[in-house]
């Protein structure tokens, strides 16, 4: 999966980065849009031009020494992984299986016996070889989808569709993909049907659709497919590490440069939708309260009144192209929800002005809750931090005074000292990292000294990053709340504030990014030409407690079970992910023992009978299992039911919630939308967990006898 992100996540000295996974690095130019006017796009390009070049047969033999000499995973060709990374090519192209046939792919890895003596070489013909065959299929494809337009369907007979395909057998013959296009075909104009379009629109909107595959697929150039096969060679090996062409490199360049105006929403490709993977704080599409997680972009329009354009189909890339613009410009959103994951046709229209993403917008926030109802005497202070930042620009630049995540937080803790609470949570919900450094100085606020993170590279070697400062600032009360999307950084301060026993950590098991990567420049090993970037896994973050944050990410103390399946998100879900390993424990102190079982007991009980819990909890389950089906029904009928029941579901779980918190629910089909009503009726729902952890804290005060300061003993 491809994500796309302006911003470097975590940094580890002053070049190297580590962020959630990526297919292609092209993936980081995030849908933050720019400055810049959109490039002209490109020319049909003559199939008599796609052989690799002297440049990409140097790039392939300097990539194969780099990822031998300095990838954190031992490497060495082979057959069996020459192989791997046929698949692999194959799935690129062609990821829901619906273009290649199985002659086709068994034809090619039949050959591959001795592709890992080519590879060694640099010599990628076989990649060329199978796009020519791939853009013929494609060919293929689109004339007999664009026939099938000239007929009418019938949606009253009992047939399904797999629109997921990516698990199933490659297509035995063409009568078999024929098949499955006259499915497919069916159900893209019954999932517009549903969404209210008329006969003439429909079919005019798929024609541009499919003709609009053939034509990005005509457009690939020697570089994109050279690209595209390295990076399914890359991704063998690990799924963090990818190759940059000298187009993408200088795209990238020109993004890190240009200050973070957009949307603010970080993006991915799943199979032929491009998908909400997260919004970011103080971006329009977080503020808008419309954008979520798990959404997928199926229109894009510029200004006010601009016509939509057909996104399905359309590589991450050319989507972001379309949603890129200037600050002040206005681009218009289709949306499938992701409760219509499967075509049920209910769509919405979002309008986002492009904005500067401020660094305030960003910072951590503070407020106090009190009157709870398991300790309403208690005062609880909640510590917002969305992520990691440091203004290094202002750093470098001499300001004494620059904005950073840990002096932010310093003068909010101050602020909630005065205001005498008795204990302080920390929300890292969503956090998907950011600085090091800003990790390691945040959690010296909450010890005295010692390490945080141990950082083992490519050579073995272990490097300790400690607490700079030995003072402690917050010596109370103190709990961690993480969720499923808190990565990087977050998992580091998390982890640390557990080993040392400092505080409690309530949520749900994070994301489970332990590596670092760094982008090396190619052209450094070959002067005089341009060959690109490599972006490679060369290290590996462990606990002070010896553990990895790899693949388990931080397991809290206390979880809160939302209905979802942790296997498939976050690292767990990726191939060729780096496992979970240890190496010895730091020397380090610490603090008392908490009795975690009173604790998580008293939670149950609570989240049970929680209208708020109850409500996540089956949405969650809902969602998951509507992410495990692979098929739907095409009658219109039963399409049309499946959707108005889910719907209604998940609307009476929210609004008979809202109602227990004296919330009226805000109509979201009814135009115009009291956006201030619906950004009241969110921060509602955000503070559903956050109000469960204050009360674990408050259990926790009231079990030591109250707010006092732990006492550090040695670690056993």
């Amino acid at each position: 999966m491809k994500k796309f992100v302006l911003r470097p996540t975590l940094q580890w000295r002053s070049t190297r980065l580590f962020k959630t996974p990526l297919v292609l690095l092209i993936a980081m130019l995030l849908a933050l849009g720019s400055a810049l006017d959109a490039a002209a796009r490109p020319v049909d390009v003559s199939l008599a031009t796609l052989f690799p070049t002297e440049r990409q047969t140097k790039t392939a033999v300097v990539i194969n020494k780099v990822l031998e000499r300095f990838h954190y995973r031992d490497f060495e060709l082979s057959p069996a992984f020459a192989t791997n990374t046929l698949e692999h090519y194959f799935e690129a192209l062609d990821p829901n299986r619906s273009f290649f046939l199985d002659r086709d792919v068994k034809r090619f890895l039949a050959s591959a016996s001795k592709l890992d003596d080519d590879l060694a070489l640099g010599q990628v013909d076989v990649a060329f070889d199978i796009f020519r065959v791939y853009r013929m299929r494609v060919d293929d494809r689109v004339e007999f989808a664009l026939g099938l337009l000239n007929q009418p369907f019938d949606f009253s007979q009992p047939d399904t569709y797999q629109f997921d395909r990516a698990e199933a057998p490659w297509p035995q013959s063409e009568t078999e993909l024929n098949d499955l296009w006259r499915k497919r075909v069916k159900n893209d104009y019954l999932t517009l049907k549903l969404a209210d379009k008329d006969d003439t629109e429909i079919r005019k909107q798929l024609r541009k659709r499919y003709e609009g595959i053939r034509r990005r697929i005509h457009q690939f150039d020697t570089d994109d497919v050279f690209q595209t096969f390295v990076n399914a060679y890359t991704q063998s090996l690990e799924p963090h590490t990818a190759y940059m062409s000298p187009s993408t490199s200088e795209n990238f360049d020109i993004s890190m440069r240009l200050s973070l105006e957009g949307i603010g929403a970080v993006l991915r490709a799943d199979n032929e939708y491009t998908v909400i993977q997260r919004t970011i704080p103080g971006g329009p599409a977080r503020q808008s309260g419309m954008v979520n997680t798990g959404d997928k972009i199926v229109g894009v329009a510029q200004g006010v009144d601009g016509d939509f354009e057909d996104v399905v189909g359309w590589r991450l890339q050319d989507v972001v192209d379309m949603i890129r613009g200037p600050k002040g410009s206005m681009v218009r959103l289709q949306l499938l929800p992701k409760a219509e994951i499967s075509g049920g046709g209910r769509m919405r229209e979002v309008s986002l002005v492009r904005n500067e993403i401020k660094l305030e917008d960003q910072a951590a926030k503070s407020y106090v809750i009190d009157k709870l109802d398991n300790a309403p005497d208690l005062r609880i202070g909640v510590i917002e931090v969305p992520a990691f930042y440091r203004d290094f620009r202002a750093e470098s630049s001499g300001t004494q005074d620059f904005r950073s995540t840990t002096r932010d937080v310093r003068k909010l803790v101050a602020e909630l000292k005065e205001q005498k609470v008795d204990g302080i949570v920390i929300d890292l919900r969503g956090n998907g990292g950011g600085s090091l450094t800003e990790a390691t100085s945040l959690t010296g606020l909450f010890i005295e000294e010692g390490p945080v993170v141990q950082v083992k590279d490519s050579f073995g070697k272990v490097e300790v990053e400690t607490d700079p400062d030995p003072e402690i600032l917050y010596s109370g009360p103190l709990a961690v709340i993480v969720d499923r999307n808190s990565a990087s950084a977050s998992e580091i301060f998390a982890g640390a504030i557990q080993d040392y026993g400092r505080g409690i950590v309530v949520g749900e098991p994070t994301f489970g990014k332990g590596t670092v990567q760094t982008l090396i420049d190619l052209n450094r090993y070959v002067p005089d030409i341009d060959l690109g970037r490599l972006r490679l896994t060369m290290a590996e973050f462990f606990r002070i407690s010896g553990g990895s944050t790899q693949l388990k990410g931080v397991e809290p103390d206390i979880p809160f079970n939302l209905g979802y399946d942790s296997d498939d998100h976050g690292e767990r879900s990726l191939d060729n992910a780096l496992p979970w390993g240890s190496i010895r424990p730091a020397n380090y102190q610490k603090f008392n023992h908490v009795d975690l079982d009173g604790l998580i007991s008293r939670s149950a009980e609570r989240t049970a009978r929680d209208p708020g819990f109850r409500m996540l909890t089956d949405q969650g389950r809902m969602l998951s299992e509507i992410e495990d089906r692979d098929l739907v029904s095409l009658r219109e009928d039963e399409r049309r039911q499946e959707s108005e029941r889910r719907d209604k579901a998940l609307k009476e779980e929210r609004n008979n919630f809202l109602r227990s918190r004296g919330i009226e629910p805000v109509d979201e089909d009814v135009d115009p939308i009291d956006e201030e009503a619906l950004e009241k009726q969110q921060e509602v729902i955000d503070a559903i967990q956050v109000d469960e952890a204050a009360r674990i804290l408050a259990d926790l005060i009231k079990q030591q006898g109250g707010a006092q300061r732990p006492r550090a003993v040695m670690r056993d």
